[in-house]
């Protein structure tokens, strides 16, 4: 038995929570996983997983070796990276992990940019608008829009955004109005709003006014989502107002299909942060990914 690769495969099954999903990453089979760890337990002589019909779960003794086992497979691959980065190019597949509207429009050229440049790294990018366990899901780096919870990942901010107050030329067209007529943010009680479900506010927009004072406005409307896509879709389909990261239409609002409304009155800055767990701290490949994506 290998013993180094079967505690790497150990602790990948148990962040995976899936024999499967580890059979699918090493392109083997589901049996070759399990025999694996069956051999690591037969050679420590612990059972290290309690296995069901739904899940895994580790035993006491599995607890106790994978916060072992993890540190160590962890420093392994730190020190094989630092070595490698010094002598060679950079290799190997990098999990990234952000939400579905800032992969596509914002990290999706940037990737491009830095698989050009760096032709030996491969990049699995998983884009979800939900919350992810990083842990839980093997992804080696995440970019978070918004504030953080505390947790134990490794965080570093790597930029910054305003939501803006937008709508579509075509709206105004229809409804018969002349842009940008609002004067305060209130004066939106008249207007069809585009809700975002997964606002931390909800259905209040915030803003701040020239004289530095927040105003909230509570908005009302016939379509809301918790997806930035469909904002988007709906909003250059002239459907109604949205309140939206800047990046979300920067071609548009250069080219004037969309327009700012409010121009006078800002909002508050979102953090956009790129955060990896601490088990993956020090890897090149991924310092190597943020110092790219770092302006």
């Amino acid at each position: 038995m290998d013993r180094l690769s079967a505690m790497q495969v150990f602790v990948r099954v148990v962040e995976s929570g899936s024999f499967s999903a580890v059979a699918r990453e090493r392109s083997t089979t589901q049996s070759t996983i399990s025999k694996q760890i069956a051999a690591l337990e037969d050679y420590l002589g612990v059972k290290l997983l309690s296995r069901s019909t739904r899940a895994l779960s580790l035993t006491e003794g599995g607890e106790r070796y994978f916060e072992e086992a993890r540190r160590l497979v962890a420093e392994l691959g730190a020190a094989e990276e630092l070595v490698r980065s010094g002598t060679r190019q950079l290799t190997g597949w990098l999990r990234v992990a952000t939400s579905v509207g800032y992969g596509r429009r914002v990290l999706m050229p940037r990737v491009t940019a830095f698989l050009e440049a760096n032709p030996a790294v491969k990049i699995d990018l998983n884009l979800n608008d939900g919350f992810i366990d990083l842990i839980e899901s093997g992804i080696d780096l995440a970019i978070r829009l918004g504030d953080l919870s505390d947790s134990s990942l490794i965080a570093r901010r790597i930029g910054s955004s305003r939501r803006l107050l937008l709508c579509a030329r075509s709206y105004a067209e229809r409804i018969g109005v002349t842009l940008p007529e609002l004067g305060q943010p209130q004066d939106m009680k008249h207007h069809n709003c585009i809700g975002y479900t997964e606002l931390p506010t909800n259905n209040s927009w915030e803003f701040v006014g020239p004289d530095g004072g927040a105003v909230p406005v509570r908005i009302a409307g016939n379509l809301q989502s918790n997806s930035s896509e469909a904002i988007r879709a709906a909003a250059l389909a002239g459907m109604g107002i949205c309140y939206v990261p800047d990046w979300l239409f920067a071609p548009e609002i250069a080219s004037g299909e969309m327009v700012v409304l409010l121009p006078h009155w800002t909002t508050k800055l979102i953090p956009i942060t790129a955060v990896v767990p601490a088990h993956r701290r020090n890897v090149a490949k991924i310092e190597a990914l943020i110092s790219f994506l770092t302006p």
